[in-house]
């Protein structure tokens, strides 16, 4: 039996991620910046550990290895950015022996979680993906507002940080950022979010693609209620893309689409997607084969699958009485 340490279980995808586990067998040990009390799925997992911020690099590590020797952990899985980025850049020794970090190899990562480097990478990619025109904001500091446009930190994630300049006030304001050589700018495409989950075996014999149109968000990028589409063509070039970024395991990628129908590339998110249980209700058992990708095995057939609307609620729980 596995045993999988699961970060940040207060994070959107914790609960399909955590009930996948434990059906398959695992023995799941959760933890979160956050204490067991304000967490629902604390009382998901067989342990809890309140984790200090991964942010802090020497703590968050002595903590990691420290779990993972108490609880025996073989399986890490990190569901935020903050994390992926911390275990991507981690020397390999910093883990007890015999640990795997379930997150795609680090030089995928390193262009994923770079703004302008996956710009790059588009540039020359022959998938069919093609991403939004991008320049660094140092290099635009000089020219008055002509148009509107998109400032963002190159390693952004759940929108922090990102500015629309819709005016020369705004202009100023974005251009007036403490370190302007962290901030791109890309001109300003506007509709409809869409998402792709995508599953990669780490050998590459198969890739699977399950996309979604995002209709209700959370200010901070959460789906809430989706339009799980089938698009064989969006699908194909996200499977290409993988494919050429070399990623394992399951990935989400971001689009925009413009009026004329035209995808436009957002980001790659190296991690489990905030609604990646839409992806599981409707069509493939992600976590499943983000699993079976780490463990060497084959990951599944994509069966065909029907476009559907899913919306997701909110439940509460009591999670700690005090007194009588």
């Amino acid at each position: 039996m596995h045993t999988v340490l699961v970060t940040a279980i207060g994070s959107f995808s914790a609960d399909v991620v955590i009930r996948r586990l434990r059906e398959l067998g695992a023995r799941v040990v959760g933890c979160d910046i956050y204490p067991a009390e304000w967490v629902a799925d604390s009382m998901s997992v067989a342990a809890f550990h309140q984790a200090p911020y991964a942010s802090d690099a020497g703590r968050y590590a002595s903590f990691v290895r420290d779990v993972c020797e108490r609880e025996g952990v073989d399986l890490i899985f990190p569901l935020t950015d903050v994390e992926v980025d911390f275990f991507a850049s981690c020397p390999a020794d910093a883990l007890p022996e015999g640990v795997t970090v379930c997150i795609s190899p680090r030089d995928a990562i390193s262009v994923c979680r770079d703004k302008g480097r996956m710009s790059e990478f588009l540039a020359t990619s022959s998938s069919g993906v093609r991403g939004i025109p991008t320049r660094p904001l140092a290099e635009a500091l000089d020219e008055p507002f002509s148009s509107p446009v998109v400032c963002k930190p190159v390693d952004g994630r759940s929108s922090s940080g990102l500015t629309r300049v819709r005016c020369a006030a705004d202009w100023d304001a974005a251009r007036a950022v403490d370190d302007p050589s962290r901030y791109i700018v890309q001109p300003l495409v506007e509709g409809p979010v869409v998402t792709v989950d995508v599953v990669r075996a780490a050998d590459g014999s198969r890739c699977v693609a399950i996309p979604r149109e995002e209709l209700l968000r959370t200010l901070n990028g959460a789906g809430t209620s989706v339009h799980v589409l089938v698009d064989e063509g969006l699908s194909a070039r996200c499977r290409a893309l993988a494919s050429e970024l070399g990623v394992v395991g399951c990935v989400n990628f971001e689009f925009i689409r413009s009026k004329d129908g035209e995808h436009h590339f957002l980001e790659c998110n190296p991690r489990f997607s905030g609604g990646v249980e839409f992806s599981c209700m409707a069509a493939y058992d992600c976590v499943g084969n983000h699993l079976r990708a780490f463990l060497g095995e084959p990951i599944d057939e994509l069966a065909p699958y029907r476009s559907c609307y899913i919306a997701r609620k909110y439940e509460e729980y009591v999670t700690r009485v005090e007194g009588r």
